[in-house]
């Protein structure tokens, strides 16, 4: 906070400036084209979202409970691990009701934005961690989230801070449409692609896993890759023979992905570097996981030098002359690939295993070269639009974190923004297609 306040400026608790009042608390009974009930499931990073959504029998809900909302009024989760996660309440949501949680009612002189976004910042939740921590249960009641202090600017100036932080909150949620767009259009693309392939053939032929385009090989990938095991923990080495190297492990190899920045180190035998070794264009794979996840992994580039790669962690070297490591990665990471996996993996409750010889006997289809890298190309400009927008999100979360405490605490004040920035803002956050 800063250290004198503006003069207009005032200090508050939040029991002073708003009604705040419970929900409905145990729900009556639920019928399919009842009444929405937000529940704090249904509160993600400040807004209300429809997914998990519970819906009520009108003629049960009590009447003496006031728990309708109406627009501009804000839902703090009450209890567990979410405790004091909030959002407003917009016209989309106005006559739904709220279960156990609690809901604020600003007063008139109090920017309904301005407030909620106020609640999602880090002095809010500061303050609602020192309240959870008194009890083993995360819990907030009605008299401690009255007593969260806060400090108000005027309300001409409440209302342009609740502008510039809702324009980039308009630029976040537009990103996240994005990416929720590019991943569809992937997963289309790769169904059109290893079903029918690019050189609009009619023919086709039948697999154990869907049809393929009729001029494309099936041949099984231990005879079109080289398949390499990685190296087990816990061997018992001779100090004089040993060596420490970075290696891959299952935490590191995500679908579609590597997540290099946490590696750890293992120790192997020297003469074991060769047996072990990762290779620039090995498509490395998990040998179990969860069931949606089961043969995830990407391609290894050899961004770390001399790096070895665990036992649960397979490491496929196709014959380049054959098969490419792109077109594998994406075949791998296609229906087809996912349904081969999930028709030979050992399963157990959520959970799925292949071994090296089901991996081997993975029947692989085998386009030209030229439309494997036709293929390879198109996927790759997808998964380099997902990835802008992943980095364009995460600037934009860290700016809205960052303006959120400096403009709420008077570190900044909004007219000394730039406010062309803001506009620039409004401009990339309308939505996909819009004039």
């Amino acid at each position: 906070m800063a250290e004198t306040l503006p003069t207009t400026w005032r200090q508050s608790k939040l029991g002073a400036i708003s009604a705040i009042r419970y929900g409905l608390g145990v729900p009556p009974a639920l019928c399919e084209n009842g009444i929405p009930m937000i529940r704090a499931t249904n509160i993600k990073r400040g807004r209300i979202v429809s997914t998990g959504l519970l819906k009520l029998c009108p003629d049960t809900i009590p009447s003496g409970r006031n728990a309708t909302l109406t627009s501009g009024e804000i839902i703090v989760v009450r209890s567990g691990a979410y405790t004091g996660d909030s959002a407003l309440v917009t016209s989309e949501w106005a006559g739904a009701v709220v279960g156990y949680d609690l809901v604020v009612t600003p007063a008139a002189d109090i920017d309904s934005r301005f407030l909620a976004l106020w609640l999602l910042g880090e002095s809010a939740h500061g303050y609602f961690r020192g309240q959870r921590d008194r009890s083993a249960q995360p819990h907030l009641n009605r008299q401690q989230l009255a007593d969260a202090e806060l400090v108000l600017p005027p309300l001409d100036e409440q209302r342009k801070i609740a502008a510039v932080l809702s324009a980039v909150q308009r630029a976040i949620e537009r990103q996240e449409r994005l990416i929720a767009l590019t991943a569809e259009l992937k997963k289309a693309l790769m169904h059109k692609f290893f079903t029918e392939g690019t050189r609009g053939e009619t023919k086709t032929q039948p697999t154990r896993f869907g049809v393929a385009p009729a001029s494309w090989q099936i041949r099984a990938l231990g005879d079109c890759a080289f398949v390499q095991t990685g190296v087990a923990k816990g061997r018992k080495i001779e100090s004089g023979e040993a060596i420490e190297l970075p290696y891959l492990r299952v935490a590191n190899v995500q679908d579609g992905r590597l997540d290099l920045r946490e590696m750890k180190t293992i120790t192997i035998r020297e003469r074991e570097i060769s047996r072990y070794l990762l290779r620039a264009g090995d498509v490395v794979l998990t040998e179990g996981g969860d069931l949606d996840k089961l043969g995830r992994g990407f391609i290894w580039r050899e961004e770390i030098s001399l790096c070895v790669h665990q036992n649960h962690v397979f490491a496929v070297r196709p014959d380049r002359s054959t098969l490419s490591s792109e077109f594998l990665a994406y075949q791998i990471q296609s229906p087809y690939g996912k349904k081969y996996f999930l028709s030979v993996a050992h399963k157990t409750t959520n959970l799925a295993c292949i071994n090296t010889s089901k991996l081997k006997a993975l029947p692989v289809l085998l386009p030209s070269p030229d439309e494997q890298d036709d293929i390879v190309k198109t996927l790759q400009a997808v998964d380099a639009r997902h990835d802008v927008a992943q980095r364009s999100i995460k600037c934009l979360r860290t700016l809205f974190a960052n303006l959120l405490h400096q403009l709420m605490t008077a570190q900044i004040r909004v007219h000394d923004l730039d406010l062309s920035a803001v506009d620039e803002l409004e401009e990339t956050a309308q939505p996909v297609g819009a004039a």
